[in-house]
C-alpha cells in the first residue's frame, strides 16, 4: 500500500489523468487531495466526476480547499454574491446530485499517523494551540470556533509577534510564510494553496502545489509501505489556464 497525495488540481482534468497514470495507482493505495479541485482550469465538473469514479474504486480522501468552501456556501445559498459566483453557477449546474453529495463528503483535514503526516490545505497559524485527532471532532464544535478552524483553508504569511493568519495582501516585510515558522507541533503538514515552483521541503511542513494552473506541473509525494521519505511524482502543465495572485486579492484566490 502507498500513499499518494496529490497538489492543487484546478479543473486540470487531463494533467490529473496524466498524473494518475505515471504513479500507475494500485488497487490498495490510498489517493489523498490537499484539495482545490476545481476553479481557474477548463474543466472543473471533469475533476470532479473523476475523482468521484477514482474513489469508487480506491481509497480516496479529498481534503476541501477554499474553492471548494466557495461552491459550499454557493450550493446553501445561491442567491449570495461572491467573487467567480458566475463560473460556480455553472459548475453547480454541470454536476449531478450525486456530484454534489461527493463534494460535500470532502474534509477539513486528513492524518495518516504511520506518518505523522497531517494533510491539510493551506496551512496552520502560530497562534493555534490545540489541533483535533479526529474530523469527528470538528463536526462536534460550536459553528463559531468550528467556523474560526477554517483557517486551515487560508494561511499563508502570518504575524511575525503573535503568529495570527493574515489576510492574503496583508502581511508587511518580516511576516514570515507560516511553514517558514511552523515547529512540527502537530506533526508534518503537507500542504497546497501557496504555488510554488516545485515541492519544497520546510523543517515541518512540504508544501506540493506546483503552480499547475499557472503552467507550471501539478505533483504528488508518494509515500511507499515502510518508508517516511516521500518519491515526487509531477507532469508538466499543458499549458497556463490563469494568472498567479496579485497583491490585494481576495482571500478566496
Amino acid at each position: 500500500m502507498r500513499h499518494i497525495i496529490i497538489g492543487d488540481v484546478h479543473g486540470m482534468l487531463a494533467e490529473l489523468e496524466a498524473l494518475i497514470e505515471k504513479v500507475d495507482l494500485r488497487p490498495k493505495d490510498h489517493v489523498v487531495f490537499v484539495g482545490d479541485l476545481v476553479d481557474k482550469g477548463p474543466h472543473p465538473e471533469g475533476v470532479v466526476r473523476f475523482v468521484k469514479a477514482l474513489a469508487e474504486r480506491h481509497t480516496v480522501v479529498v481534503v476541501e480547499g477554499n474553492h471548494e468552501e466557495k461552491h459550499r456556501r454557493f450550493r446553501h445559498s445561491k442567491n449570495m454574491a461572491m467573487k467567480d459566483s458566475e463560473e460556480i453557477s455553472r459548475v453547480y449546474d454541470a454536476l449531478t446530485d450525486e456530484e454534489h453529495a461527493f463534494m460535500q463528503s470532502f474534509v477539513p483535514f486528513h492524518r495518516i499517523p504511520q506518518l505523522n503526516v497531517l494533510v491539510v490545505h493551506a496551512g496552520i497559524s502560530g497562534d493555534m494551540r490545540s489541533f483535533p485527532e479526529s474530523v469527528e471532532e470538528i463536526y462536534a464544535l460550536p459553528k463559531k470556533r468550528r467556523k474560526a478552524f477554517e483557517r486551515i483553508m487560508r494561511t499563508r504569511y502570518v504575524d511575525a509577534v503573535t503568529g495570527k493568519m493574515l489576510a492574503l495582501g496583508a502581511n508587511k516585510p518580516g511576516d514570515p510564510f507560516w511553514a517558514e515558522v511552523y515547529d512540527g507541533r502537530f506533526g508534518h503538514v503537507i500542504f497546497g494553496h501557496e504555488p510554488l515552483d516545485e515541492v519544497t521541503l520546510y523543517p515541518h511542513a512540504t508544501g506540493i502545489d506546483t503552480s499547475a494552473v499557472f503552467g507550471g506541473s501539478l505533483s504528488a509525494v508518494v509515500y511507499q509501505e515502510g518508508t517516511t521519505q516521500p518519491e515526487v511524482v509531477s507532469v508538466k502543465a499543458e499549458r497556463g489556464y490563469a494568472q498567479p495572485l496579485s497583491f490585494g486579492d481576495s482571500i478566496d484566490a
